[in-house]
């Protein structure tokens, strides 16, 4: 693809915290740009990105939808993400594959819980913002606070460029700091026409201000641009182009407001969009490693052959399995065969469509910047794929783990295998999504990131798959580690159809922050590399499972500390086994606990009611972390195991007299205490004295 074709092209997520305006906004930029010619509205759900049926009902967005408009002669992709911290891995993925993003903010609620995360997913991934700060009209608006808030708590430089004229009810207008002239919006046309106008006398010394403090901010991008700037010679037009530089560098993020609902600021931030977030060819190029097992890193500027990023699957019901793509190097035509680098197979790229939220449009080809989506019937997300000459595989996408279990079972036997395709189907989709069995009971259990995520599971197994179901109350996914450093060692000796068997090893394990950990000390002349990756294997293969209640491991350090070689007998099997053996006697030594997954509470207060909410907080063995006023309210962050806060909702209500709100998302997965965990054992039916307790 010519770099001339590239730069017309702009990649762009909308993120947010649940109800900051995500959708709203994305409904006018449709309808501003032609896409649709009735306004979309969400709370009726009317809006055409909020397509679900379970996205009507509850007026929140689930799936992320792409579309695609063009503004001022660009090409815009656009993904409208979720802004409920139970459907994160879809904001995620979306981030992995764009090169630019809107952050909305709240007036009111300023940066909020999950604008912090995806702010930092945003950063994982050194994407590019901008940020407007919607709800202009409401009562309790504050541009100024929201500003400070995004520097403070996001560690970022926002820049204005666009001055509100008034707020709440009295709000009626911008000011456009580089053209210097304010803006009115006309109620009759929906906001599709306005009017230039002179800045209000009462506003020009704050824009007199503002101004001089952007254009200083702007020339400090550039020596040139300095020296003009000190002699009175810096224009809008290089000041819209020192911008560019900045937003693209991550030195600064320009900063739009505006009311979706009430049609104001929406082309400016269109503009925005198109002037300052970067199109395909302005970042580096994608890089990846050679499939060929020798992990050399090789980069794919845009005009190499095809390789692309499968970041989302999902199950079309006219379609079948919808592969959505980035598109990084490179062309490919509607047909045409691409390796799976995962898989290693071939597969043809079947109708090739680009997506308008649920509706599709035929494309005969694709190209480096593109977005689209294409039939493919073995592919998962994370996926890369190329031509056969040269195969890349690029970097694939990770997924926080689920915290939440509940049972599910048909309501008729004869829905069981309809029922594990549905599962099946959904889990494919979804990468925060598992699905397990519990050894004990043998029923089917469903795993997701909160109880809402679990809800929507249940409701699109019965709508979409026609399978009615019962669920069981949703539970908290534990993890298991220890609380001592223990060693033990196993032993494999058998004789498996006539061969010989053996596998000894000494391991030692200890308790770490997180995750699993395995290191071999052991040189090639003491085990061979084979035997000791056997081990390994045998070790990641026994950690679904923990000795206290069966719950995965978590937070281990697994060492390989001795191991014996028999003359002909030894096999990479006999060290699996003797792995998995040596980590099971390990594991009854260290005193096994469990850990549970806390939540990051952030609730909305009136002052009158603080008291109350706090001994709340603290009867669930949380902890306040932190409290912060904002107007008339208490902002109070505090953490709180994911157990404790079943119910929650309805508890503050009646605290506050349904005047509190709160929001929660995953901080950390931490260690029960003693008492707590006999508790637990005991409703799980399940002894602690055989634990060494």
């Amino acid at each position: 693809m010519s770099k001339s074709l590239s730069d017309r092209i702009r990649n762009i997520g909308i993120m947010a915290h649940i109800d900051a305006g995500k959708t709203t906004a994305t409904e006018r930029i449709l309808y501003y740009s032609g896409i649709v010619h009735r306004l979309g509205d969400v709370d009726h759900g009317t809006a055409v990105m909020d397509w679900m049926p379970q996205e009507k009902e509850r007026g929140i967005t689930i799936q992320s939808a792409a579309t695609t408009f063009v503004w001022k002669s660009h090409q815009i992709n656009l993904i409208d993400t979720p802004g409920h911290v139970d459907f994160t891995a879809e904001v995620e993925r979306s981030l992995r594959v764009l090169d630019g993003a809107v952050a909305i903010f709240c007036a009111v609620g300023g940066v909020e819980p999950q604008s912090e995360t995806v702010w930092h997913q945003a950063d994982k991934y050194n994407v590019p913002r901008i940020a407007f700060v919607n709800k202009m009209d409401r009562q309790g608006a504050d541009f100024s606070r929201v500003l400070e808030m995004i520097r403070d708590m996001l560690g970022a430089k926002p820049v204005p460029v666009i001055l509100p004229i008034g707020s709440g009810t009295g709000f009626s207008g911008i000011i456009d700091i580089i053209e210097g002239h304010a803006v009115y919006f006309d109620e009759t046309s929906q906001g599709a026409r306005f009017s230039i106008e002179k800045i209000p006398v009462e506003y020009r010394a704050q824009f007199s201000h503002l101004r001089d403090t952007l254009w200083e901010t702007a020339a400090m991008l550039d020596e040139t641009a300095m020296e003009k700037y000190f002699n009175g010679d810096l224009s809008s037009e290089e000041v819209r182009k020192l911008i560019r530089i900045g937003t693209i560098s991550g030195q600064l993020v320009p900063v739009l407001c505006g009311a979706a609902l009430k049609n104001i600021g929406i082309q400016q931030l269109m503009d925005a969009i198109v002037d300052w977030l970067p199109s395909p060819s302005e970042l580096p190029s994608v890089t990846g490693l050679l499939r060929d097992g020798s992990n050399t890193e090789i980069e794919r500027r845009i005009d190499a052959q095809f390789t692309a990023l499968v970041f989302k699957v999902q199950n079309d019901p006219h379609l079948g399995k919808l592969a959505f793509m980035r598109v990084y190097s490179g062309m490919i035509k509607d047909g045409a065969h691409v390796l799976n680098n995962r898989t290693g197979k071939k597969e043809r790229l079947t109708r090739l469509v680009r997506m308008h939220a649920n509706k599709r449009n035929h494309l005969d080809r694709v190209q480096a910047g593109d977005i689209a989506a294409a039939g493919l019937k073995d592919v998962v997300t994370g996926d890369t794929l190329t031509l056969q000459t040269n195969p890349v595989v690029l970097e694939s996408i990770v997924f926080p783990e689920p915290v939440m279990q509940m049972a599910i079972e048909p309501m008729s036997t004869s829905d069981e295998k309809k029922l594990n395709d549905a599962l099946s189907s959904l889990a494919n989709e979804d990468p925060s999504f598992r699905v397990g069995i519990d050894e004990e009971s043998g029923q089917t259990l469903i795993k997701g990131m909160g109880e809402l995520h679990l809800e929507v599971i249940a409701d699109r197994i019965h709508r979409e798959y026609g399978v009615s179901v019962r669920t069981g109350k949703p539970q908290v996914s534990y993890r298991e580690s220890i609380s001592r450093i223990a060693t033990g060692s196993g032993e494999f000796r058998r004789s498996i159809q006539g061969r010989g068997h053996f596998g000894h090893a000494l391991l030692r394990v200890s308790p770490a922050e997180s995750g699993i950990e395995f290191i071999n000390t052991l040189n090639n002349n003491e085990l061979p590399e084979h035997f000791a990756n056997s081990v390994e294997r045998g070790v990641l293969g026994s950690i679904g499972a923990g000795p206290l209640a069966g719950f995965s491991l978590d937070g281990i350090k697994v060492e390989l500390l001795e191991a014996e070689l028999h003359a002909t007998d030894s096999t990479e099997t006999g060290y699996s086994y003797a792995g998995a053996m040596a980590l099971r006697e390990c594991l009854k030594k260290g005193k096994p606990v469990l850990r549970e997954p806390v939540m990051k509470l952030d609730i909305i207060c009136p002052s009158n009611y603080i008291g109350e909410v706090i001994g709340d907080v603290n009867s669930r063995r949380g902890s306040i972390i932190s409290m912060e006023p904002r107007g008339e309210v208490q902002s109070i962050k505090a953490r709180v195991p994911l157990a404790e806060l079943f119910g929650y909702s309805s508890a503050l209500r009646s605290l506050t007299q349904g005047r509190a709100g709160f929001s929660m998302q995953f901080y950390d997965y931490a260690l029960i205490a003693e008492n707590i965990t006999r508790e637990l054992l005991e409703q799980m039916g399940i002894s602690s004295l055989h634990m060494g307790w």
